[in-house]
């Protein structure tokens, strides 16, 4: 293997002594090769077991010769949206389009297309008619079967179906690329690629699957919501790789997707070599000219330490994705990568963060997931911490002292999300206590995401005694330790289960707490999760009961207003929720009230000196007319 970037063009392919390569990896992102991107570690896996790849980053979809770069691969074309669904990437949760892409040089939007996984297998298919198509990162993985699509609204065909590919590798596909590679490198078909773990496949004969659990047809969850709703839900129980069932989802009675179990998780040593391949940790000098990858500043000296998160949020898509079982990387291996980032000449001194989806998680919830899987109908969090619940940050506590102890490091961070309720779980407080210390700088953010408790359960969020616990502890360790250090909590407004009495609910909230948040999170549909299920279907699939789902742009401003009351330009829709929420009282001059009354000036004048209890109740041009009347009738 040799130290440097992969052949982006014909001539350092042949620069190389290759006639041909055996994979052209096609990406939605420009090329990073850091391990932060999913076709950077996927490519220098396949390179590492001997496999010749091509890259062809952002090809231009209108024009089907950019994907003709390297020619025919010998094996397989790879294909992947990017490390975003394509359609979040360029669109907010209100349906505008953004104005950049962190993921294309210099920030540039506009440099993908809409469903890109759908149109980059079509761009394949005009020219190379029979070669495998493979498509894997998050856009194929979370719209491996029917699913919910808010930007179109309607429910969609698995991406299989309409991206013209022939397998997708689902979740993180370490283990199935490498299955899928060296199966077609033995000469086995990629149509007879039926049976690996971690892949979705199609079939024309129902009766080549033999072993797997039937879905409703696609034509049925077209008809009846609650059919998908019950669909879906059997996909969220058969996300484990240990239980997980094969599904079958027809579309005809000539045409099944199948979903295989998904792949097992790595082993520490596995994670260990995926992590230890040769990177160029920067994205390719060719983008220099236009002013780089925005998206490497936020990971170029952070640490990846974990993956998976079993406190399964229901807005989150990672037990789709990740899984619930926790993979970590060893000491070792971190350590290790720490002393390359302070070789880097631009380090400064500073770690952002070692972590991952959830940075304090770094075991299995408890001893048997590893051998016997999550839990189909319990979670590990929710509603409380289980029972079986391995409740211990002295692994993460001890990586952390390695790596502030390092030269030329400062002080190292933790930006990924710390999950609170698992460290009010803990009784040992040396975790808290060192992360106010050592790994906070002024502000330490997490994620209550609401404080009713209706929403916090819809959302599969501990109640809010949880998070007013935590935030008790947290000032009492920083008061101790002589620190003014704060929490910034993530809000999320219009998650289904939350009216617009909940909303006013938090507003209160946060008057209560002196606080107002620059931005606010309006709950974002996205394929794959409980909340977008319940979202379409307006039932809670965990329980097929009626939830109530805010919809309407209108109401959703008014929402989102509630959260940043003190704005001006939210003045008008803070008025009309409280009025309809029949709140009048969170209208006025008081400390409890939300907004004032529209006054002129001479009214809030004479208002103020009312409320302090000076001069007269009338203004004094009135009061004089009054005098100078009574005067006249004396």
């Amino acid at each position: 293997m040799e130290n440097k970037f992969l052949p982006v063009t014909r001539a350092e392919m042949e620069e190389r002594g290759w006639d041909q390569v055996d994979f052209v990896y096609i990406s939605g992102d420009a090329y990073v090769d850091h391990p932060s991107f999913g076709h950077a570690i996927i490519t220098r896996l396949l390179e590492a077991h001997g496999y010749r790849v091509g890259m062809i980053s952002q090809p231009d979809w209108k024009d089907k010769e950019s994907i003709t770069v390297f020619g025919e691969p010998r094996l397989a074309f790879l294909v992947s949206a990017g490390n975003m669904d394509s359609m979040v990437n360029h669109y907010s949760v209100s349906k505008k389009r953004r104005s950049k892409d962190s993921y294309t040089p210099g920030g540039v939007m506009g440099k993908r297309p809409d469903y890109a996984c759908v149109v980059y297998g079509n761009l394949i298919r005009q020219t190379y008619k029979k070669t495998p198509v493979i498509l894997g990162g998050i856009e194929a993985s979370l719209r491996r079967l029917a699913h919910y699509d808010y930007w179109s609204d309607h429910l969609k065909r698995s991406v299989l179906l309409d991206s013209g590919a022939d397998l997708i590798s689902y979740g993180m596909g370490e283990r199935s690329i490498v299955e899928i590679a060296d199966a077609l490198q033995s000469g086995i078909r990629v149509e007879d690629l039926t049976y690996l773990d971690g892949t979705v496949c199609k079939v024309r004969d129902r009766e080549m699957v033999y072993d797997g659990v039937e879905l409703p047809a696609f034509t049925e969850l077209q008809k009846d919501k609650l059919s998908y709703a019950k669909s879906f839900y059997t996909q969220y129980c058969n996300t484990d790789p240990f239980t997980a069932k094969r599904l079958i989802e027809p579309y005809s009675d000539h045409l099944f997707v199948v979903q295989n179990p998904p792949a097992k998780p790595l082993s520490q040593t596995e994670m260990d070599d995926v992590y230890a391949l040769p990177y160029m940790r920067t994205y390719h000098p060719m983008y220099e000219k236009d002013g780089g990858i925005p998206a490497i500043s936020e990971v170029k000296f952070s640490l990846i330490s974990n993956r998976g998160c079993f406190g399964a949020c229901s807005f989150c898509a990672l037990t789709f994705h990740q899984g619930r079982i926790i993979q970590t990387r060893s000491h070792e291996s971190l350590i290790e990568e720490a002393k390359k980032l302070t070789e880097e000449p631009d380090f400064k001194g500073y770690i952002h963060d070692v972590g991952g989806p959830t940075a304090n998680f770094r075991h299995p919830a408890c001893e048997k997931q590893l051998t016997h899987g999550a839990c189909k109908h319990r979670q590990c969090l929710f509603p409380k911490p289980c029972g079986n619940l391995k409740v211990d940050h002295r692994d993460y506590l001890k990586l952390l002292r390695s790596l502030r102890e390092l030269p030329k490091v400062k002080k190292v961070f933790i930006r990924s999300g710390i999950r609170f309720d698992y460290v009010m779980a803990d009784r040992d407080d040396t975790f808290l206590r060192e992360l106010c210390q050592y790994h906070v700088s002024g502000q330490l953010k997490v994620a209550p995401e609401h404080i009713a408790d209706p929403v916090l359960q819809m959302m599969g969020k501990p109640e809010n005694a949880v998070y007013r616990a935590f935030t008790k502890k947290y000032e009492r360790i920083n008061e101790q330790i002589g620190k003014k250090q704060y929490l910034v909590p993530y809000l999320m407004s219009s998650h289904p289960g939350s009216t617009l009495k909940e909303a006013v609910a938090l507003a209160e909230y946060l008057r209560d707490l002196g606080y107002m948040p620059e931005q606010v999170q309006d709950f974002y549909p996205t394929p794959s999760t409980i909340s977008t299920c319940m979202y379409y279907t307006g039932v809670d699939p965990r329980t097929m009961k009626p939830v109530y789902v805010p919809k309407s742009p209108h109401e959703k401003a008014m929402q989102r207003a509630l959260i940043q009351y003190r704005n001006p330009k939210n003045y008008e829709l803070v008025m009309e929720a409280l009025r309809k929420t029949g709140r009048e009282d969170l209208i006025g001059f008081g400390k409890h009230c939300l907004i004032r009354p529209r006054q002129t000036k001479e009214d809030r004048y004479f208002a103020k000196k009312r409320q302090q209890g000076k001069g007269s109740a009338l203004p004094k041009k009135k009061k004089t007319i009054r005098n100078t009347h009574k005067k006249k009738k004396h």
